[in-house]
């Protein structure tokens, strides 16, 4: 069935404006934080596969780091292990980091990798002890009304080794990174995913960091989504209380990466089918960019 006129000026227009875009980004990394509906849903999932897929084609070298709390949560339900939730953040103890490693390292994580080949293209999935990717420390901080709560093994990045991530860029194959490391004690702890997306972008000096979540980004006090914002401004946006809440640790993550190097950082809309590619590769976007200028 061939397209009538209407159509193929529409998709002529398309693949003429993205490719100044192509031109620009090949032989760059791209930091691409994967979760929510987009992991859960199968339909979204295939089409961030195949956004990758052809990041990789056209010569980008995107990096996948994905969460998967939801898939947790489910499983130890089905364990009939018990789930307590501190300052937002899961007490992992023995037991519940048993499941967190087998979740995000083997079954989520392998689902990734199997989606990426299911469209064309090569995959390796790891964790951040794999080639002892990342080191992890115990989070620092106080947690609970009165900051006596261990939260058990919640971890921070400590240090990034990057050979193992040189080597796959260097190769025709898509890191897929599960935010699990090991630490010099021998403990292993669970990361934030948007934090070792955030950390990995810094190490790797990336062109962008890219957030995928179930907002359509940052959002102004009457609801419009804001864009093109320097970091300055981010900062004005956080003193005056505007960014909050959840959105609040995603911000500061992204702002944390453009001002260690990062080109830009992008909170995109994951609910949004090829929602990496439109960001990339339109001129309107469809999230929230952060940058450094001026």
């Amino acid at each position: 069935m061939s397209l009538n006129q209407g159509e193929a000026g529409n998709f002529a227009r398309i693949l003429t404006e993205s490719l100044p875009y192509i031109q620009r980004f090949t032989g760059k990394t791209f930091v691409i934080k994967f979760g929510g509906n987009a992991m859960t849903d199968s339909d979204l999932q295939e089409s961030f596969a195949r956004d990758v897929v052809l990041m990789k084609l056209v010569g980008m070298n995107p990096i996948v780091v994905h969460g998967g709390g939801p898939q947790i949560g489910q499983l130890l339900e089905r364990l009939s292990i018990e789930t307590e939730f501190v300052d937002g953040m899961r007490v992992t103890d023995e037991h519940t980091m048993d499941v967190v490693e087998m979740v995000l390292g083997a079954s989520v994580n392998k689902e990734i990798v199997d989606s990426i080949h299911r469209n064309g293209g090569r995959a390796i999935g790891i964790t951040g002890k794999d080639g002892q990717l990342i080191q992890a420390r115990k989070l620092a901080g106080n947690w609970g009304a009165e900051g006596e709560k261990d939260i058990g093994q919640v971890g921070e990045v400590a240090s990034i080794d990057t050979d193992i991530l040189n080597m796959l860029s260097d190769s025709d194959y898509i890191p897929v990174i599960a935010p699990v490391a090991g630490s010099v004690d021998g403990q292993t702890y669970n990361i934030n995913a948007d934090l070792v997306a955030g950390k990995l972008a810094e190490v790797l000096q990336a062109e962008k960091l890219m957030l995928l979540t179930n907002v359509t980004g940052l959002l102004d006090a009457e609801g419009n989504t804001l864009t093109g914002l320097a970091t300055d401004q981010v900062q004005e946006l956080i003193q005056a209380g505007v960014i909050h809440g959840g959105m609040l640790p995603k911000i500061q993550c992204a702002l944390d990466a453009v001002q260690s190097g990062v080109t830009s950082a992008h909170i995109i809309d994951g609910r949004v089918a090829h929602a990496a590619l439109l960001e990339i590769f339109s001129d309107e976007g469809i999230g929230t960019l952060i940058s450094n200028r001026n």
